[in-house]
C-alpha cells in the first residue's frame, strides 16, 4: 500500500509553536498543498482535524475526487502552555531540553513523545488503501518512527518544512514494514 504524508502549508502565525492550537492556513499554504498533491494516486485522504491541515485536505479531496476523513489522531504534538508561543520568548534551557528529549522533558502541560507515537500508530493501523494524510511535522515524524522503527532522535532528524511530502510503501502485517520511496521538500 502507498502512503503519502503531506505537511500542511504555511499557517497564520508561522514560526510559532503551533500544537493543538487551531491556526488558520494561509491561501498560499492551501495552494502549495494542492500543487504538491497533484498526480498522487490515492483512494482516500485523511487529515488532522486542525484547520491548517483540514482545509488544504478538503481542497485536495475535491481536486482528486476522493473521500476525506478527518482524524484527530493526526494532530500535532500538544505544546501545552507553550502552544502559540514564539520559541524566542521561552527559556532557552527548557526549550533545548524539550528538543533534546521530548519524552523526558515535554512542554509544560503538554504531550510526551510516546503519546504522539501511540496515537499516530493507532491511526496508521486504520489505513487500508492508498492514502494521502495531510498532517503536521510532529505527527509525520511519529509515523516515520513507527513505520521505520526509528527512535525519536532519528525521527526528529528529518527536515519537514511546510508542504514536505514523504511517500512510503507499506507492507501489511506485523511487524510493520515500510520503505521510503519519495521525499519532496
Amino acid at each position: 500500500m502507498m502512503l503519502h504524508l503531506l505537511r500542511h502549508g504555511a499557517p497564520e502565525m508561522a514560526g510559532r509553536l503551533l500544537g493543538h492550537g487551531d491556526a488558520a492556513p494561509t491561501p498560499q499554504g492551501i495552494a502549495a498543498c494542492r500543487a504538491r498533491a497533484q498526480g498522487l494516486a490515492v483512494a482516500r485522504i485523511v487529515s488532522s482535524d486542525l484547520a491548517r491541515a483540514r482545509r488544504p485536505a478538503e481542497a485536495i479531496a475535491r481536486d482528486l475526487g476522493v473521500p476525506l476523513d478527518v482524524d484527530s489522531r493526526w494532530r500535532e504534538l500538544d505544546f501545552g502552555t507553550w502552544d502559540g508561543c514564539d520559541p524566542a520568548t521561552l527559556a532557552p534551557t527548557d526549550l533545548a531540553a524539550f528538543w533534546d528529549d521530548p519524552e523526558r522533558c515535554p512542554p509544560p502541560g503538554g504531550e510526551r513523545w510516546s503519546a504522539v507515537v501511540r496515537r499516530v500508530g493507532a491511526a496508521l493501523d486504520a489505513l487500508a488503501v492508498p492514502t494521502l494524510v495531510v498532517s503536521h511535522a510532529g505527527a509525520m515524524r511519529a509515523a516515520l518512527c513507527v513505520l521505520l522503527s526509528l527512535d525519536y532522535r532519528q525521527g526528529w532528524g528529518f527536515d519537514l518544512p511546510y508542504v514536505a511530502l514523504i511517500s512510503l510503501r507499506i507492507w501489511p502485517g506485523a511487524p510493520r514494514a515500510a520503505q521510503v520511496v519519495g521525499l519532496a521538500t
